[in-house]
């Protein structure tokens, strides 16, 4: 049955929703040529009387489920991550909660976890400070048994001098550290109070200070997870990373090519999309496990256009999109979101999301999302 769907010109367009389900994609173990994470969002309780300046309300039994569905098909789990709503709805007491509960959930099922570690109990602080709040945090990750990652911090950025203090605060935590672990490069396009990170607007000045780091602890670091949105920076990146360093792209806009990679090397992924395309995405890692490229673009390079209109300007909103998407998936049972965000995107933004993710055949049950769409657009005062 036709849905019309708006645009942002502000008319409505005929849209035609698939009507056939595609066809089921098997679950499997972990991949052999990548190391692949989904960072996965948290499922809001809906029936919790909360404003959006309160504490989080997760309902945990959904949230669970979401991330044993990705294990399911070998990813592993980012939790606690900008896609969790970090900062945008999550603090760091729900996170701790939610670190300590997924962590349990993936030693019981097998599952590949790694966990953010920031410094969000903090709005400002000094350095001193920042490195106690990252201290705290890390101490929960490995103690839960998850590896950590350590995530920019807002607090450092406006704390920090310049180079020298992201050394200082850097090299303190990596000696700590038990496990190696993830940097997380996040990019001021996910979150504006990043800009300059690593001591320079400059990227380059600031490559070198974020490469000075890894220098001088390669034993303390698995890898890094850029997301900066610049394809060409993040392969000149990887190749300056010592041996063994492995380069996560966090690239929303250009990871097929990435992961893909060339004849000098490769990406592996830690990607937010991940979280919508879970099932399609490991399904194209096990086609490039076989050494098949061609294969993996194929299957991959169609999801692109929807993860750029995902993740489109201003990117830090793209989480509305996928937990829109995860509802229409049958993943949950509404469309309500920590914060409120649900808000954060307009219907036309919305109406585009489903009818690109409906084009790729990506939810299990199109009838379904077709009703659940249709809803949302009667709410908004859309007629079918």
């Amino acid at each position: 049955m036709t849905l019309h769907l708006p645009g942002a010109n502000g008319t409505l367009r005929a849209y035609e929703p698939r009507s056939e389900p595609p066809p089921a994609l098997s679950s499997g173990s972990a991949f052999s040529s990548r190391t692949v994470f989904s960072a996965a969002h948290v499922v809001a309780d809906p029936y919790a009387d909360t404003t959006p300046d309160g504490p989080a309300a997760v309902d945990w039994d959904a949230t669970l489920a979401f991330r044993r569905h990705l294990w399911s098909h070998g990813l592993g789990v980012a939790e606690a991550m900008d896609t969790a709503q970090r900062g945008m709805g999550l603090d760091w007491a729900g996170a701790a909660e939610l670190i300590r509960r997924s962590a349990a959930e993936a030693k019981a099922c097998g599952g590949r976890i790694a966990c953010g570690v920031g410094t969000d109990q903090l709005t400002t602080g000094t350095l001193a400070e920042v490195r106690a709040a990252y201290e705290e945090q890390l101490a929960v990750v490995e103690e839960s048994g998850a590896q950590a990652i350590l995530m920019a911090s807002r607090a450092l950025a406006a704390a920090a001098q310049g180079p020298d203090d992201y050394l200082d605060v850097y090299g303190h935590l990596l000696r700590q550290a038990t496990e190696p672990v993830i940097l997380h490069w996040l990019g001021p396009m996910f979150d504006p109070a990043l800009e300059g990170y690593w001591g320079s607007k400059d990227l380059d000045a600031a490559t070198d200070t974020f490469l000075e780091v890894i220098a001088a602890h390669p034993d303390k670091v698995d890898g890094i997870k850029v997301s900066l949105l610049d394809a060409q920076r993040e392969i000149d990146l990887r190749r300056r990373l010592p041996h063994g360093v492995r380069c996560y792209t966090g690239d929303d806009f250009n990871y097929p090519e990435l992961i893909a990679g060339d004849e000098q090397g490769f990406s592996h992924a830690l990607l937010g999309i991940f979280d919508p395309l879970g099932p399609l995405a490991a399904e194209a890692v096990r086609v490039l496990d076989t050494g098949n490229t061609e294969g993996f673009r194929a299957l991959l390079d169609p999801t692109v256009e929807l993860s750029r209109h995902l993740f489109q300007t201003p990117t830090r909103y793209y989480k509305t999109g996928v937990v829109l998407l995860a509802w229409l998936a049958g993943h949950q049972s509404h469309f309500t979101m920590v914060g409120g965000l649900q808000s954060a995107r307009s219907l036309p933004h919305l109406a585009r999301a489903y009818e690109l993710a409906d084009g790729i055949g990506l939810f299990p049950d199109p009838k379904l999302a077709e009703e659940r769409m249709r809803n949302l657009l009667s709410l908004y005062g859309v007629n079918q």
